[in-house]
């Protein structure tokens, strides 16, 4: 089957690679994916292109075979309706038909939703923590790439990040949570001028040890980030993490839900502004900005 041939290929040349680069410790060296991602990309493209010849049927129907030609080790093809419905998934059969458009992850990011927005671009990149099948349904941090196959439905697969830590816990979440809204108490007790200033103040009283608050508004622009000053102004919509993570864009969508996490790729300054893995939570403001802060992998204080 040309599905099979074309996979099996993709497959091929992704675990050559990441295998050569597990041996001389590039894999757990880096955070970013960049070596695996356009055979990522490819096994993804090469999906779409399957369901565009063969059609949706018949796709979705070997892209549910648990033991199909679709499936090489942790790569498999899950498909989704813009709902939010799961339409294929070979490892959550059970899933199919049902509405997971609220399903969150370990660490109460919407993944679903995140896979929606970016499908509604076209395509594209986000974080979630999931079973992986080659692990024993171990939960690892995961990059999936999705895709639009029409208006009515997107597909995707993933790279597992393995060596990447990105459990937090609940504890640190919490603190997380309650120093966030302590920041938007202030921004309602006082003017918006005001609270910028704070939050950009390097030796205010919400900058404690490393942790800030970051601000934008629903443009993209830049309101707050004292640890990089230079940016306040600017607009940030088509920003990418090292991934390829559009993660002005899902920071965005997340405020525009009230508020919510979200994990992205940033500096972290208490370690000479080294890229870390960080699981961010937003709250909205007014309908117009937002504010949030975060809690960067293996380190768990909110910057």
């Amino acid at each position: 089957m040309l599905l099979a041939a074309i996979l099996l290929l993709s497959a091929i040349v992704f675990g050559t690679q990441l295998a050569l680069a597990e041996e001389s410790g590039m894999a757990s060296a880096s955070i970013s994916a960049s070596l695996n991602e356009t055979e990522l990309v490819s096994f993804v493209e090469y999906a779409v292109a399957y369901a565009h010849e063969h059609g949706k049927d018949m796709a979705l129907k070997e892209f549910s075979n648990r033991t199909g030609s679709s499936i090489n080790g942790e790569l498999y093809i899950f498909a989704y309706d813009f709902n939010g419905t799961c339409i294929a998934h070979p490892f959550k059969t059970d899933w199919i038909g049902e509405n997971k458009r609220n399903e969150s992850d370990a660490n109460g990011v919407l993944y679903v939703r995140e896979g929606i927005n970016a499908a509604r671009e076209g395509k594209g990149f986000h974080y979630l923590i999931f079973p992986n099948p080659a692990h024993d349904n171990k939960s690892e941090l995961k990059i999936a790439y999705v895709m639009k196959v029409d208006d009515n439905w997107f597909l995707g697969s993933g790279i597992y990040l393995s060596k990447i830590s990105a459990s937090f816990h609940e504890e640190a979440r919490d603190e997380l949570v309650a120093y966030v809204n302590e920041a938007l108490q202030f921004a309602k007790e006082n003017s918006k001028e005001e609270s910028l200033s704070v939050f950009n103040d390097l030796n205010g009283t919400f900058t404690r040890d490393g942790r800030y608050i970051f601000a934008r508004d629903h443009n993209g622009r830049s309101l707050a980030l004292p640890y990089q000053p230079e940016i306040i102004g600017t607009i940030g919509i088509d920003d990418q993490d090292p991934n390829g993570v559009y993660l002005i864009r899902q920071l965005i969508d997340v405020a525009k839900r009230g508020n919510g996490f979200t994990y992205y790729i940033y500096p972290d300054p208490t370690r000479n502004m080294t890229e870390t893995l960080k699981l961010s939570y937003v709250v909205d403001v007014e309908g117009t900005w937002f504010l949030g802060s975060g809690i960067y992998a293996n380190d768990e204080k909110a910057s």
